[in-house]
């Protein structure tokens, strides 16, 4: 028989405590009925003998220490989970909010699940094409990878994020595709703009959404991606689909954890973030990847907006130990006009030359991006002098650099918000754009390739 406790011994911020609890379990559910009416729910953080500290999901306005009621569940946070999450919307923490019912659940989960075995991990090979060439060409996009973009305030993440949605496949018919977006601490009217375009675009039918709104309880935004991803979980290793997982924004969500973690009276690490920011960023990222023996993968794209654009700050620092490279967005580009504003040299994904190449995309593929990473690299250098000396004293090889660097930018980088360009469409852009550059100058492809690709520049405004 449950045990109903009255009264509270002390409210602070999101947190209560109890005292006086028996046969309490670390990361239990509580149940609290606060005037005899409204119910609240909440999560045992810290239990020490007979004292709970409570974190209160929905706040803790309306409590106070003699009008609540609290009762112990007796089990963790869990969610209900079935195939027909798909195409369904729900709050931070796995409620229906799209008009269309509760969820008829074959299997309950617990969130809190467990980073993959790396003993049971299958090296990822297949790549996820997302239409967009800065990635597909440059930082290729793996199957059961762990590929963050770092973003800044101000800079179009949440459009790239719809995007990647609209976009993205896996170019097998025969293998089940779905992704699991995740919004934390965004505005109604980013809400609705990925609401509208999701369903304008008709991906809504394979896109399961969770929303954290910013007026929500900061407590339910630590809940909501350890729901996301038990969701992903579900679909990819009990209904053997290749899930991609986009969280946005994992700085609301330490944000949350900094103000919780504040509010518990534990020492802050830097910039005030508890000493296990690594280890929970850890527990999420390592979520990701590919079951040996299994069908079925799980993809992880987090977007983090890093505060002043500071690569060396906490969140983004962190987060790059963790994960296998970054997608890095260029203010400067963004300024320019150029969408996506995907800075290239700063970007990398450490599994591309595992799914790429023959087989996978094209044979020319490693080679190609090579060169262009070169050859952009030699543009900051060209430009530089520029600067100093001026262009008309650069040498003719230099302003073909810049020649290189504009259209690159423009050509490459650049691409319209509804376009969606093939593999074969980014390669055939890189190599054109390579016609701008002597041959002489190519030096990261082999001879063969270059034979068989190289051609003179052919201007795409024109043609």
């Amino acid at each position: 028989m449950a045990i109903e406790y009255l009264g509270l011994n002390e409210i602070n911020g999101p947190l209560v405590v109890l005292e006086g609890v028996q046969n309490a379990a670390y990361n239990e559910i509580v149940s609290f009925t606060v005037d005899g009416s409204q119910k609240k729910l909440g999560r045992i953080i810290e239990d020490y003998e007979n004292r709970a500290v409570i974190q209160v999901f929905e706040g803790t306005q309306g409590m106070s220490l003699t009008n609540t009621h609290t009762r112990l569940t007796g089990h963790p946070m869990e969610i209900g989970l079935s195939p027909d999450i798909l195409g369904r919307t729900f709050d931070g923490i796995g409620r229906p909010i799209d008009g269309l019912g509760p969820i008829v659940s074959e299997v309950r989960r617990d969130i809190n699940g467990l980073p993959l075995n790396p003993c049971r991990r299958e090296y990822p090979r297949n790549y996820i094409h997302t239409g967009i060439s800065a990635i597909d060409g440059l930082t290729t996009l793996i199957r059961g990878q762990k590929l963050p973009i770092f973003s800044g305030n101000g800079l179009p993440h949440d459009q790239l994020a719809a995007q990647i949605v609209r976009q993205a496949n896996i170019g097998n018919d025969e293998e089940s595709f779905g992704i699991v977006f995740a919004a934390m601490g965004i505005q109604h009217d980013v809400a609705d703009y990925f609401r509208r375009t999701f369903e304008e675009s008709g991906v809504s039918d394979h896109v399961t959404m969770f929303l954290n709104l910013a007026n929500d309880p900061v407590v339910e935004r630590l809940i909501t991606p350890k729901a996301v991803l038990t969701a992903a979980e579900y679909l990819a290793f009990d209904r053997h689909m290749n899930i991609l997982v986009i969280l946005t924004d994992i700085t609301s969500y330490c944000e949350a954890m900094r103000e919780v973690s504040s509010s518990k009276g534990e020492i802050p690490s830097r910039k005030g973030y508890p000493g296990y920011l690594y280890s929970d960023l850890a527990s999420l990222y390592e979520r990701a990847g590919i079951v040996e023996g299994q069908e079925g993968s799980v993809t992880q794209i987090p977007i983090l907006t890093m505060p002043n654009d500071d690569i060396t700050h906490p969140i983004p620092d962190l987060t790059g130990y963790i994960t296998e490279g970054q997608i890095v967005l260029d203010r400067q580009l963004d300024g320019q006009g150029v969408y996506p504003p995907i800075g290239v040299l700063p970007s990398l994904s450490r599994l591309m030359k595992d799914g790429i190449g023959e087989g996978y995309t094209r044979k020319d593929h490693q080679a190609v991006a090579n060169q262009l990473f070169s050859s952009y690299a030699k543009v900051a250098d060209a430009r530089s002098l520029a600067s100093v000396i001026g262009e008309d004293e650069l040498s003719d090889t230099d302003r073909q650099y810049l020649k290189f660097g504009q259209a690159f930018e423009q050509h490459f980088v650049g691409q319209g918000e509804e376009e969606n360009r093939s593999m074969e469409g980014t390669l055939d852009i890189g190599w054109n754009l390579l016609g701008l550059l002597p041959r002489s100058e190519l030096d990261r492809i082999d001879t063969k390739v270059l034979d068989e690709f190289y051609h003179p520049y052919q201007d795409p405004d024109q043609a």
